[in-house]
């Protein structure tokens, strides 16, 4: 049995996946006008996970027979002085998630939720990855720092994901 608790934070999550699609996709549009259009690339494949994310958590409570409530979805930052500053703000971001996937892991345990605990393990494991990638990016943008070459060369690398 799933708490009326853990469905309404389960319904926050959602809202904050899809949040994170829409700070990814407004993060793409500004790479791309900055010609930019590997990190682009980059950011619309991460906003396409986001909105897997959520879709997951969506399944999940309609598997365990609860109802989906929707929210609305604040427009995200939209001003960044380079890119830099782009995935700094991302990186962040993603500490923050971790965090809310942290406290619904926290709150499955207390209330005795194996299904939803066990659900929200791969969210767990998938959050180091997504801090780890975020963080590696920001770390090469600050070796970097102004050269424009070395910018290209991460843009066209960064358009390889896939």
């Amino acid at each position: 049995m799933i708490s009326k608790k853990m469905v309404k934070e389960i319904n926050d999550q959602i809202q904050r996946e899809l949040y994170s699609e829409y700070l990814y996709l407004q993060m793409a549009a500004f790479f791309k006008g900055e010609n930019l259009d590997g990190f682009s690339k980059w950011m619309i494949f991460q906003a396409k996970e986001e909105h897997t994310h959520a879709m997951k958590f969506y399944e999940h409570l309609y598997e365990r027979g609860e109802q989906v409530t929707f929210q609305a979805i604040s427009a995200p930052k939209a001003d960044y002085k380079n890119p830099l500053d782009v995935f700094k703000f991302a990186y962040n971001h993603e500490l923050t998630v971790t965090k809310n996937i942290s406290n619904l892991m926290s709150l499955a345990k207390k209330e005795s939720d194996y299904a939803t605990e066990s659900f929200i393990k791969w969210f767990v494991d998938e959050q180091v990855e997504e801090e780890a990638s975020f963080d590696k990016i920001v770390r090469i943008l600050e070796k970097i720092k102004e050269s424009s070459n070395a910018l290209y060369m991460l843009d066209n690398q960064l358009s390889k994901r896939a």
